[in-house]
C-alpha cells in the first residue's frame, strides 16, 4: 500500500519526535563548549508551551553561567562540606520494596560505572559534590516555585522541566535534572536574591555532554508498557515486536534510521537531528543527500 504524502510526512515527524525523546538522558559530565544566549532564550520559550492547570504557569527560572554560576557553585559547595543543608526527603521512609528495589539498582549502575564502593561515603560525597557545580556545565539553571501552590502546580513546573530538556536535546546538547539543589534553598536564595514566596524546586544542568566520561556511558533500564500500564476497553492485544523485544530499552535507546523512501524534506529533518546528536558529541559526519539516505 502507498502511502500518501501527508502520511509519509506525519511519520517523519513522529520519528524525529521519538528519537529526540527516547535519546534524552541525564549527563552528569558535560565538555566547557559556551551556549549562547539566544539558544538559552530559545530552549526556554519552547520549554514555556507546557500545560499548567487553569494556565498559571508556576515555573520561574533563574539562568546562570560564566562568573555568576562559578560564584553559585563555590558556595554551594562549601555548604555541602560544612553540612548546612538539612537531610534530603526525596523519598519516604520506609519506601516500598518496588521503589527501594530500583533505587539500589540505580545507585549499583551510578556509583558502579565510577569504580565507587557503595560503603565509600567519602567518594560518594565527592561525587555529590560535582552536582552543585553543574557537572562541569556551561549553564546551570534553578527552576523555583511559590511556596505557596499545592501539589498539582509542582507537576506543572515538571511538565516544564521535560519540555526544556527535549527543546535542548533537539538541539544536540544535554541535561540532568538536579534535585539535590533542593536542600540548599537557603543559600541559592541568598544568593540570586530571591522573593520571599519562592522555594527552589530543582537544578538542571545544560550543555554538551562529554560522551567519553565513564559516568555517561552507563544507561538506566526502563519498565515496559505492560509493566507500568493497564489498556482497558480494546480489542484483543495485537503483538508489537518493539514493546515486546527483549532488547526495546536499547533499540529505543538508539536513534531510528533514515527510512531511504521518505520524501527529501523529511530525510533532511531527520538528518538534521542525527547531524545536531553527533556535533554535540563531536563526531564528525560527511555530507549527505536526501538522495543517499
Amino acid at each position: 500500500m502507498v502511502q500518501t504524502a501527508d502520511k509519509l510526512s506525519q511519520d517523519a515527524i513522529a520519528q524525529c519526535v521519538a528519537s529526540v525523546v527516547s535519546s534524552r538522558r541525564a549527563v552528569r559530565a558535560f565538555k566547557p563548549d559556551p551556549v549562547c544566549r539566544e539558544t538559552v532564550e530559545q530552549i526556554l520559550q519552547e520549554a514555556a508551551t507546557a500545560p499548567s492547570g487553569a494556565n498559571i504557569q508556576p515555573w520561574r527560572v533563574y539562568v546562570v553561567t560564566g562568573n555568576v554560576k562559578d560564584e553559585l557553585a563555590q558556595i554551594l559547595v562549601a555548604a555541602h562540606r560544612a553540612g548546612k543543608a538539612p537531610a534530603p526527603a526525596h523519598f519516604p521512609e520506609p519506601l516500598p520494596d518496588l521503589f527501594r528495589k530500583r533505587l539500589i539498582d540505580f545507585g549499583a549502575r551510578y556509583y558502579g560505572s565510577l569504580g565507587i564502593d557503595r560503603n565509600d561515603t567519602e567518594a560518594r560525597s565527592r561525587q555529590t559534590e560535582k552536582n552543585f557545580a553543574f557537572f562541569g556545565a556551561p549553564v546551570g539553571l534553578i527552576i523555583s516555585i511559590d511556596r505557596r501552590l499545592k501539589p498539582h502546580s509542582w507537576i506543572d513546573i515538571g511538565l516544564f522541566a521535560q519540555n526544556l530538556m527535549i527543546a535542548a536535546k533537539a538541539r544536540g546538547m544535554d541535561t540532568c535534572p538536579q534535585v539535590a539543589f533542593a536542600p540548599f534553598h537557603a543559600q541559592i536564595a541568598s544568593y540570586l536574591n530571591m522573593p520571599a514566596e519562592e522555594v527552589t524546586a530543582f537544578g538542571m544542568s545544560l550543555g554538551f555532554g562529554n560522551p567519553e566520561a565513564a559516568v555517561n556511558q552507563t544507561k538506566m533500564p526502563r519498565e515496559r508498557v505492560q509493566d507500568f500500564a493497564r489498556l482497558l476497553g480494546f480489542p484483543d492485544r495485537v503483538r508489537n515486536p518493539i514493546a515486546d523485544d527483549a532488547e526495546a530499552s536499547e533499540r529505543s535507546a538508539s536513534l531510528p534510521h533514515i527510512d531511504g523512501d521518505m520524501p527529501k524534506q523529511e530525510v533532511r529533518i531527520a538528518a538534521t537531528i542525527e547531524a545536531a546528536d553527533s556535533k554535540a558529541h563531536g563526531v564528525q559526519q560527511e555530507p549527505r543527500t536526501a538522495d543517499q539516505a
